[in-house]
């Protein structure tokens, strides 16, 4: 996947010239949303219409538009933007759902003769996007309703065993991943890696990819995950979790695992009160921001330009970003 020289450069697909696609990934907080619009207008004022896609597994869901930090009316600038909202809370939304949407949101606007701007930090959506999805087969509900269970030291210690390569690339902490990864190996024989060698569906080779990687100095970040949280508190949070557990939804689903819905229901359950919530909150956004930044630092390929800054500079950061993605 390299990248071109130009976005601004028309392109026609019947002359072999690859489509282009722009993305702008970082960690939550770290002001790629606003990026993304403004490198949209830039584009505009070159002559090319340019739409934003969504890659934030949070931001999909119509029920989490605070605590998503989904883009209001006036913060999208003028720009459209898709896949914002898109789902129920109540259908779920796993990373082959979002690429096939993704997919027809992008050919879409390729066809409009317009550039797609995809912006996220979900790592795992992109990756999906970009290289493919790996057929692993259905998991046995047995085998994953016991893994599940397990204590996540237990689970790691156990996946050390039955798939180390794998292991190896894990944090021993990290619940979710390790979980996958032994119930795979258990449900089907082989690890993970072996059903990644045959991933098959991704687009990157059909597109001109500009890809900029936003990794803010960590401090200043964490100070922002913090401001994050609080203002969403002050938008009505807490109504839009009160309104979402109304719902009955299994609290399994994602939409009920989003950081900050499992802190603030614990308020409208009467376990802790608003200012624990808001620490806990704050806690699981430095969490996540750090799980983000490291996995964007190391996991994209080399060449896709690493942009690091220790003030958040809107003006600053828009020209590097667009002398770093071709468009000077």
């Amino acid at each position: 996947m390299s990248t071109a020289n130009s976005l601004d450069t028309p392109y026609d697909i019947d002359a072999g010239n690859r489509p282009p696609l722009a993305l702008i990934a970082g960690p939550t907080a770290s002001g790629k949303s606003d990026c993304a619009v403004a490198l949209a207008q830039e584009l505009e004022r070159r002559g090319r219409r340019a739409v934003v896609v969504n890659a934030d597994s949070s931001q999909v869901y119509s029920d989490l538009t605070v605590l998503s930090a989904r883009p209001t009316l006036e913060e999208m600038g003028g720009i459209e933007h898709r896949l914002f909202g898109a789902w129920d809370g109540i259908q779920g939304c796993s990373a082959a759902d979002w690429a096939e949407a993704a997919r027809r949101a992008i050919a879409d606007v390729h066809v409009a003769g317009a550039v797609p701007i995809l912006v996220g930090g979900t790592g795992l959506y992109i990756r999906t996007l970009l290289d493919g999805i790996a057929p692993v087969p259905p998991i046995d509900p047995k085998i994953r309703e016991a893994v599940r269970a397990l204590p996540v030291q237990q689970a790691y210690a156990a996946l050390r065993v039955e798939d180390p390569e794998r292991a190896g690339r894990l944090a021993p902490a990290d619940t979710t991943r390790v979980a996958r990864a032994l119930e795979v190996v258990r449900s089907t024989g082989h690890g993970l890696a072996h059903w990644q060698a045959k991933t098959s569906g991704g687009i990157g080779h059909t597109l001109s990819l500009h890809p900029a990687i936003l990794l803010p100095e960590r401090q200043m970040l964490f100070a922002r995950c913090d401001l994050r949280f609080e203002r969403m508190i002050e938008r009505g949070a807490l109504t839009e979790v009160e309104a979402l557990m109304a719902r009955g939804l299994d609290p399994d689903m994602p939409v009920m695992r989003a950081i900050g819905v499992p802190e603030l229901a614990g308020v409208v359950a009467g376990k802790w009160s608003m200012e624990e919530a808001t620490v806990r909150g704050s806690q699981s956004t430095r969490n996540y921001a750090k799980r983000q930044f490291t996995w964007l630092r190391h996991q994209p390929p080399a060449g896709w330009p690493r942009i690091s800054f220790q003030n958040y500079n809107s003006n600053i950061l828009n020209d590097i970003l667009f002398q770093e993605m071709g468009l000077t």
